[in-house]
């Protein structure tokens, strides 16, 4: 038997699901259906142990451009304004303070460059740059027992949003279920997708599902179902896997970052407090390249050599990418935090740097903390790609969405909605108002600040 929908989402971590519910609520497409192949909503990455638990304004990242925060900035708010509109209680987030943290000169002078000189003070209204002093009453342990001859200063914002992806996710998801003609399949994998003249035909072991359009959003797996079908031939993957160290006493209250190397695509070393668990304090993340496409799987090892695909340009593109004067030592630095014992005492003081007090004995690797977020590599350039990717084909959409990817979900699944009735080319209609009142629209401002201006039906 052959299910058919107008589309078919393949993939129900934080990307797939908040489509799911875009289309759902806002559109009046009439059958559409989402499959997952774990028995759960969000089971993977998007799960609150696999991630950062961050929500991306920016404002505190200090590898971002001021022009890429400026399209993260307007994602991120999407996010927040559906989190305070449905999570009163903080049942799926905490909100904290946040902030990134300079000591010594040179530091100092860098962040106070980006925010007085870059335009970062601008563009966050409830950003501050603040002293020693400042620092020392929001958190701390940031302060106690550092030099105090050295020069200290943070950009801090209320707007702290830790986030539980997978518990968003599944809210998306609940959303979109009470709503007629939506279908959720769980615990059900996609074999294949087939296209034909006019459909796709999606193969799982459940059965068929046809499909006037589909949008792919597997994570790394959605590159390899790209290559599967003849798509993405340019791109391979550079799966890192994030790690965390972990203290039970409760260092800090928010999140503070370091800064960033603008060459990386790796967050910087931070310390935040867990988002169901104020009182455990994360140290990370650490970033081991692997040959998988999801942390501790070595089903997903033959997964990632179909991606890989054993060629000259991949090779070639892995050799000139690894052998970078300051990725090359970054990735062998990190190979070590994995090394019991060894690696607790070469991560101890990435830590120090966040908490000068903590003591070898006071962190600990933790156990089921972390996940693997796809690079994209460019074999034509080889190169990284820094960013999410997204492949568009002939009424078919693969997302890879590395981070930000969470945290721009909802501005994601904007895009996706406009592209998805430009394939169906039918009269169809999104509601992009009420789409905007039921997310952004709820974002607390700053007194004075204006909402911004939605997102342009060309802003791919």
């Amino acid at each position: 038997m052959k299910e058919e929908y107008e589309l078919v989402i393949v993939g129900g971590g934080i990307s797939g699901a908040s489509l799911l519910y875009t289309v759902a609520n806002f559109t009046d497409i009439e059958k559409v259906a989402l499959i997952e192949k774990e028995d759960e909503i969000a089971a993977i990455n998007s799960h609150h142990t696999n991630n950062s638990q961050t929500l991306h304004f920016g404002d505190i990242e200090t590898n971002y451009t001021l022009e890429k925060a400026e399209t993260v900035k307007r994602g991120a708010e999407m996010v927040a304004g559906y989190l305070e509109e449905n999570d009163p209680d903080r049942e799926m987030h905490s909100k904290r303070s946040k902030m990134v943290l300079a000591v010594g000169d040179e530091e100092v002078d860098k962040l106070e460059t980006r925010y007085h000189d870059e335009g970062f003070g601008d563009l966050f209204p409830k950003l501050e740059a603040i002293s020693r002093e400042e620092i020392a009453e929001i958190e701390p342990k940031v302060v106690e027992g550092r030099d105090p001859t050295k020069d200290m200063l943070a950009l801090q914002t209320p707007d702290g949003y830790t986030v539980d992806y997978g518990e968003v996710a599944k809210s998306f998801v609940d959303e979109a279920r009470d709503v007629d003609g939506v279908d959720v399949y769980t615990g059900t994998e996609v074999e294949s997708i087939n296209e034909t003249e006019d459909e796709y035909l999606v193969e799982t072991e459940a059965g068929w599902f046809s499909a006037d359009t589909t949008v792919v959003a597997a994570g790394s797996h959605s590159l390899q179902i790209a290559k599967e079908m003849g798509y993405g031939e340019h791109m391979s993957l550079l799966p890192v896997a994030g790690s965390f160290f972990v203290a039970d006493e409760g260092l800090l209250n928010g999140k503070v970052y370091t800064l960033q190397m603008k060459k990386l695509p790796f967050a910087a070393v931070h310390g935040d407090a867990e988002v169901h668990d104020g009182d455990l304090t994360r140290f990370g993340p650490t970033a081991k390249v692997v040959p998988a496409l999801e942390r501790g799987r070595l089903s997903t090892v033959p997964d990632f050599f179909d991606v890989f695909q054993l060629n000259s340009d991949s090779v070639l593109s892995y050799t000139n990418i690894l052998a970078d004067r300051i990725l090359f030592p970054y990735v062998l630095k990190n190979l070590v935090y994995d090394v019991p014992s060894v690696g607790k005492r070469a991560f101890l003081p990435h830590v120090q740097k966040v908490v000068p007090t903590v003591e070898l004995e006071d962190i600990e690797r933790a156990k089921g903390y972390g996940g693997v977020r796809p690079q994209i590599v460019n074999t034509k350039t080889k190169s990284l790609d820094m960013g999410e990717a997204k492949i568009t084909g002939d009424g078919i959409i693969f997302n890879v969405t590395p981070s930000p990817g969470a945290s721009t979900c909802l501005q994601n699944a904007l895009q996706d909605t406009r592209q998805v009735l430009d394939f169906l080319e039918g009269d169809y209609e999104f509601d992009e108002e009420q789409f905007e009142d039921a997310t952004i629209g709820n974002f607390p401002r700053a007194d004075g600040e204006q909402d911004p201006d939605p997102v342009p039906a060309d802003d791919d």
